[in-house]
C-alpha cells in the first residue's frame, strides 16, 4: 500500500477516535464555562520524566505523583546576574503550592518531557521573568529536597533586558552582590533546596 494512503487512513482513524474521546470533554467544559484546552490541561496535570539515581529516564509521570511518591525527576534552575554581576533574589507568592512566601536566589521549575536541562532553564527564564538570555549549564546534583527528591540542574545567565516577573509566582525581586547574600540568608527565610544549591554553587569551581 502506498505511503500516502496509509497516512490518510491513519489520520482518518486517529481523527475519528479523537472526536469520540474529546466530545464528552468539550461538552463538560462548555457546561462549566471553560475552554476544552483548559480542562485537558487540568486533567493531565504537569507531566515530567521519572529518572533513576543516575539520571536515566524511566518513564513519564505526573509531577504531583512524582512528588507524592518521592520519584526522582528533573528540575532546571538559573542563577540570574545583571551586567554588574549582581544576583537576582525573589520572594515567592503566598498562595503558591510549594514554599509560599519564602525567598530564593534561583529561577526555575520542572523540566518537561523531552527537554534537556538547558532547554528547560531557557524556557523557565522566559516564563518567569519575561526575558530571553543565553543559559550556561554549571552543574547538577541529586537534591534530596525538603518535600521530595529530584535531580537539580543549575545554570547561569546574564540578563541584559528589563525583567517582568510573573506576578502569579513572584511577589518581590531585587539584585544583591555575592557579599550581601549571607546577610540576606540571615534576615529572610529561603527555600531550603535553594540554600543547599547555593552552598554547592559558591564552593564549586565553575568552568
Amino acid at each position: 500500500m502506498h505511503r500516502w494512503l496509509v497516512d490518510k487512513l491513519s489520520a482518518g482513524l486517529t481523527g475519528a477516535i479523537a472526536r469520540r474521546l474529546t466530545a464528552p470533554v468539550e461538552e463538560l467544559a462548555g457546561s462549566h464555562g471553560l475552554s476544552y484546552p483548559s480542562v485537558m490541561v487540568r486533567a493531565m496535570g504537569e507531566l515530567v520524566e521519572r529518572v533513576d539515581e543516575r539520571d536515566r529516564v524511566l518513564g513519564v509521570v505526573d509531577r504531583g505523583e512524582a512528588i507524592k511518591n518521592r520519584w526522582l525527576h528533573r528540575v532546571a534552575t538559573i542563577v540570574c546576574r545583571d551586567t554588574d554581576g549582581r544576583i537576582l533574589l525573589h520572594r515567592r507568592q503566598e498562595d503558591v503550592s510549594r514554599f509560599p512566601g519564602q525567598y530564593n536566589w534561583l529561577i526555575g521549575g520542572a523540566a518537561e518531557v523531552g527537554e534537556s536541562y538547558e532547554e528547560a532553564a531557557a524556557r523557565e527564564l522566559t516564563e518567569e521573568l519575561g526575558v530571553r538570555a543565553s543559559v550556561r549549564f554549571a552543574f547538577k546534583f541529586l537534591c534530596r529536597g525538603a518535600i521530595s527528591p529530584y535531580w537539580l540542574g543549575v545554570h547561569e545567565a546574564v540578563v541584559t533586558e528589563e525583567i517582568s516577573p510573573d506576578p502569579s509566582e513572584i511577589a518581590w525581586h531585587g539584585w544583591v552582590t555575592e557579599s550581601e547574600l549571607p546577610d540576606a540568608l540571615q534576615r529572610w527565610t529561603f527555600v531550603p533546596d535553594g540554600v543547599d544549591a547555593l552552598k554547592r554553587y559558591l564552593s564549586k569551581p565553575l568552568p
